[in-house]
């Protein structure tokens, strides 16, 4: 049996909520995607997300929340990620984190799929090994759970790269995420993990990153403190769709989605 899983580039600000709200469930039953694995850690204000917020996407379609650095950003996360499953903080933070970085849930097919969250360390704040996080895990995960997704939150490419390599024919796919901006690198690694630099981003792309282009400039030409807004306009949902064997859990195929708001 085939698995459709649809993986979805960093949600920002109320822009890409937003259009996950109009589009998300009528692509899922086009592209008959059984899965949605989205990362939110941008969903509120363009840094951070609250609880009412991943209820959100939930509603939308999201199956499983997957974050990053700005987890912490809204306090108001704290309880939400110790009492939810689906929603995840990175891995390798400190053992003394509260919530966890995996999770096991059932399919629209009834099929069990593991996903993981892992941050990267280069030029990013300290955080533990990724590389070991994701080797306790996967001896921890049951012996029958083949399908396994993999959301390497990193800012190099590099190290994300390197993940793929190191998981390859360990987990089904491992996709980037941070950057907010879509690598054209996805491919079938040779032991059947698919793997993608970055996802890129759902949100508003007449933009830098996500955020209002005037603000980014004036806070590069003239080095002073800006508030930067997130921007409004090319609002657009990015990710990948990947479909993986349920019983050898290999990936078969990955390939880049953009869908547009006026589409």
């Amino acid at each position: 049996m085939k698995i459709n899983v649809l993986v979805i580039g960093d949600i920002v600000g109320k822009p890409g909520r937003t259009i996950l709200k109009n589009k998300l469930k009528a692509f899922n039953a086009k592209e008959g995607i059984h899965f949605c694995i989205a990362n939110g850690e941008n969903a509120a204000g363009g840094a951070g997300i609250t609880s009412e917020i991943a209820k959100e996407l939930f509603s939308c379609g999201v199956d499983v929340i997957t974050t990053g650095d700005h987890v912490w950003d809204k306090k108001d996360i704290v309880h939400f990620l110790e009492t939810n499953r689906n929603i995840l903080r990175p891995a390798n933070y400190s053992p003394l984190a509260v919530g966890k970085g995996y999770v096991v849930k059932d399919s629209h097919l009834g099929i069990r799929i593991g996903v993981i969250n892992l941050l990267g360390r280069v030029f990013m704040k300290p955080v533990d090994c990724p590389f070991r996080a994701v080797d306790d895990i996967l001896k921890t995960l049951p012996a029958e759970i083949k399908i396994i997704f993999v959301d390497m939150h990193a800012e190099a490419t590099s190290e994300k790269i390197a993940m793929g390599w190191y998981l390859d024919g360990r987990v089904s796919a491992v996709f980037g995420t941070h950057t907010h901006v879509p690598t054209a690198d996805e491919k079938i690694l040779p032991k059947g993990t698919a793997f993608i630099s970055d996802l890129g981003m759902t949100g508003p792309h007449e933009s830098v990153l996500g955020r209002k282009i005037e603000c980014v400039l004036r806070a590069i030409v003239t080095q002073m403190p800006t508030r930067f807004e997130v921007a409004e306009g090319d609002v657009r949902i990015s990710g990948a769709k990947i479909v993986v064997d349920s019983q050898t859990g290999k990936a078969e195929s990955i390939r880049r989605i953009e869908v547009k708001e006026n589409e």
